[in-house]
């Protein structure tokens, strides 16, 4: 594990959600504050707002992804072509170590229902006992670890 995936995995323990967890362990290699990556990414915890749909460490690494390949021209095709390349793989890369889904109630074992609770779970042994979450952090910081170690000039 990197230094980068430990990183995440200490924010999710202190209480962070999943996407904060994730992109608040690379937010300082683009210069940006952890108090403001932290915010900016709160609201994808719990598969979208404690929802259920896309894994919020998924969409953590998707921000990332962004900041790394992300374009900030509205008419930049080839920009966007490249940045939804490296966003399919990085899913792929997911989809293989989580059985072959990035949605957040899939992983957990959870029913499809209109999931309109808000309240965050305590975090207690056993909620990590129950829940795979610090795992997909993990998996999440380490994809995008092996990510930057093949693609990118960047020092993590």
């Amino acid at each position: 594990m990197g230094k980068r995936s430990e990183k995440a995995v200490e924010l999710f323990k202190q209480g962070y959600n999943c996407s904060q967890s994730v992109f608040g362990a690379f937010a300082d290699v683009y210069g940006m504050e952890e108090e403001m990556a932290l915010k900016v990414s709160a609201s994808f915890g719990g598969g979208m707002g404690r929802m259920r749909e896309v894994c919020g460490a998924v969409s953590g690494m998707f921000m990332v992804a962004g900041l790394e390949t992300g374009t900030s021209d509205g008419k930049d095709a080839a920009g966007k072509k490249h940045n939804y390349e490296v966003v399919q793989q990085l899913a792929a890369q997911f989809k293989e170590r989580n059985n072959d889904t990035i949605i957040c109630r899939e992983l957990l074992g959870l029913e499809m229902k209109d999931n309109k609770e808000t309240t965050p779970e305590l975090r207690t042994a056993e909620y990590y006992k129950k829940r795979p979450c610090v795992e997909l952090v993990r998996d999440c910081a380490e994809i995008l670890e092996e990510y930057f170690e093949k693609n990118s000039d960047k020092s993590l």
